[in-house]
C-alpha cells in the first residue's frame, strides 16, 4: 500500500495522473457533447423527447433532408464566401500592418499594441459598433463613401440583400486583423536579418527578397494562421447576431448562425444538430492543418 502512494506522489503514478486528469476534464466537457450532439443527428427529436436520450434512430435522413431544403445550398455558398472573404482580407491586411510595424520605427511598439483593441472586444460589442458604422441613414461609412465619390447616396448595407453578408465580412476582417498581424509579426521576427542582409548584397530586391525569403521562411506560420482563421470563422456567431440576423431572407445566413436559429428559434433540434457535425468535420481538417504546419516548429 505504502509502494502504491509513493508512485502516485512521486512517480509514474504521478504523471500518469497529470496526464488523465486534464484529459478527463476535456472528454466531460467536449467529447460527451460532441458525441450526443452527433447520436442527436442521427435521431428524431421534438420538444417532448429533448430531454430523453432514447428517442427514434432515423439514420441518415436528417442528412438527406437538410440537403434537399431549397435554402440549404445559398447558405452553404454564403459560408464559403464568409469563410474565404474573411481569412483572405485578415491576412493580407495583418501581413501589410506586420511588414509595416516590422521597420521598427519610433513608437511603433505601443501602436501595434492599440490594434489589439479589436481582438479583445466582445464579437456582440464589435457588432453594436459596426452597426452605427453600417447605418444607411447616418452610418459612417455611408458617408465615407459618400465624400470620396465613390457612391451618390446611402447604401443599406443591413437591410440589402446585395451588401448585408459583405456587412457581416467587413466587420469580421476588422475583428480578426490584429490576430493575424500579431502571430505574422512573431513569424517575421524569427527570420534571421543576416539573410536579408546577404540578398541585399547579391541584388535582389524588396520583392525578391520577401518572395523568396520571407514567404518560404513564414510558411508553417501562415498554414496555422489559415487553420486558425478558418476555425475561428467557422465559430463566428455574435457579429451575425448583432448586424443582421441573417436576413433578409437568408441574404446574410451561415451555417453556423442557421444551426442556432433551427435549434432554438425552430426548435428542430435534429437539424440544427446536423447542421453542427457537418462544421466539425470541416473544424477536425483545419485542426489537421494546423497541428502539421506546426510540428516542425514544435520539434525544434
Amino acid at each position: 500500500m505504502k509502494r502504491i502512494l509513493s508512485s502516485v506522489t512521486d512517480g509514474k503514478g504521478f504523471d500518469i495522473g497529470l496526464v488523465l486528469l486534464p484529459l478527463a476534464f476535456l472528454f466531460i466537457m467536449s467529447g460527451l457533447p460532441l458525441v450526443y450532439n452527433v447520436v442527436m443527428s442521427l435521431q428524431e427529436v421534438d420538444m417532448f423527447s429533448l430531454g430523453s436520450f432514447s428517442r427514434p434512430f432515423v439514420g441518415l435522413k436528417n442528412y438527406v433532408d437538410l440537403f434537399s431544403q431549397p435554402e440549404t445550398r445559398p447558405i452553404l455558398l454564403n459560408t464559403a464566401l464568409f469563410v474565404s472573404a474573411s481569412i483572405a482580407g485578415q491576412f493580407v491586411i495583418g501581413f501589410g500592418l506586420a511588414l509595416f510595424f516590422w521597420m521598427n520605427f519610433p513608437g511603433a511598439s505601443w501602436l501595434r499594441g492599440l490594434f489589439l483593441v479589436s481582438w479583445v472586444m466582445p464579437g456582440l460589442v464589435v457588432g453594436a459598433i459596426w452597426n452605427w458604422i453600417l447605418s444607411g441613414d447616418f452610418g459612417v461609412l455611408n458617408f465615407l463613401l459618400r465624400e470620396m465619390g465613390v457612391t451618390d447616396g446611402n447604401i443599406f448595407w443591413r437591410s440589402d440583400p446585395n451588401y448585408s453578408l459583405w456587412a457581416v465580412i467587413i466587420a469580421n476582417i476588422w475583428l480578426g486583423t490584429s490576430f493575424n498581424m500579431i502571430l505574422l509579426s512573431v513569424g517575421l521576427s524569427g527570420i534571421p536579418k543576416d539573410l536579408f542582409e546577404a540578398a541585399e548584397l547579391d541584388g535582389a530586391n524588396a520583392f525578391q527578397r520577401f518572395w523568396t525569403i520571407t514567404l518560404p521562411m513564414m510558411r508553417s506560420t501562415i498554414g496555422a494562421i489559415i487553420a486558425l482563421g478558418l476555425i475561428f470563422t467557422l465559430q463566428q456567431f455574435d457579429l451575425f447576431a448583432a448586424i443582421t440576423s441573417g436576413g433578409p431572407n437568408n441574404a446574410s445566413n451561415v451555417t453556423q448562425y442557421w444551426a442556432w436559429d433551427l435549434s432554438f428559434r425552430q426548435y428542430d433540434f435534429a437539424k440544427g444538430a446536423t447542421i453542427s457535425v457537418i462544421m466539425i468535420v470541416f473544424v477536425m481538417l483545419a485542426s489537421v492543418v494546423y497541428v502539421r504546419s506546426t510540428r516542425h516548429e514544435v520539434r525544434g
